[in-house]
């Protein structure tokens, strides 16, 4: 198995996470979905339920807020690494903006070097800041900001990005398996 690392971007109910659960799924039988939400009110946990009823069962699941870099080292060393669908990267740059802003920069720098060194297939699901309006608080303009510059060292570290828009794949870098 070929290790190839995608990044796949888009807008709010744009398909990006469709599109991953598809990528992920063409390309290997041993799945785990790596959960970065918490369900801190109801709606919130009808999203979450829903997403859950919406996987195929015999995916595993790790749900992980805060320590993204620790879980990829720890899957990383298995003898048969997974393939991890990290779904999604503004929920867990919202966990660790509100952790601090030394848990930020920890596990910022800690995720993207476990997953440059990750021996396994990676999809990874991020929200695309990019194309809206400007936040009218310092909180909210942080977290664009902090978002794409995210996205922009994953796009550097993956061999494929693809944009969901209305649930279609725009491949940006690489190339899309055939049977998708």
């Amino acid at each position: 198995m070929s290790k190839t690392h995608t990044l796949v971007l888009g807008g709010i109910r744009s398909g990006k996470t469709g599109l991953a659960e598809q990528l992920a799924g063409q390309g290997s039988d041993c799945v785990v979905y790596v959960a970065t939400a918490t369900a801190g009110d109801d709606e919130m946990a009808d999203r979450i339920h829903r997403h859950q009823q919406s996987r195929p069962q015999q995916w595993g699941l790790a749900e992980e807020p805060i320590s993204l870099g620790a879980l990829l080292a720890r899957m990383g060393r298995e003898d048969e690494p997974p393939m991890l669908l990290v779904d999604c990267m503004s929920l867990w740059l919202n966990n660790l903006l509100f952790a601090g802003d030394e848990v930020f920069s920890c596990e910022r720098a800690d995720f993207l070097a476990a997953m440059e060194h990750y021996p396994g297939e990676i999809v990874i699901v991020s929200n695309e800041v990019g194309l809206g309006t400007i936040g009218m608080d310092p909180l909210t303009r942080r977290f664009c900001d902090e978002l794409g510059w995210l996205n922009q060292a994953l796009a550097q570290r993956c061999e494929r990005v693809v944009m969901s828009v209305a649930g279609l794949p725009m491949v940006l870098k690489g190339r899309l398996p055939e049977q998708l």
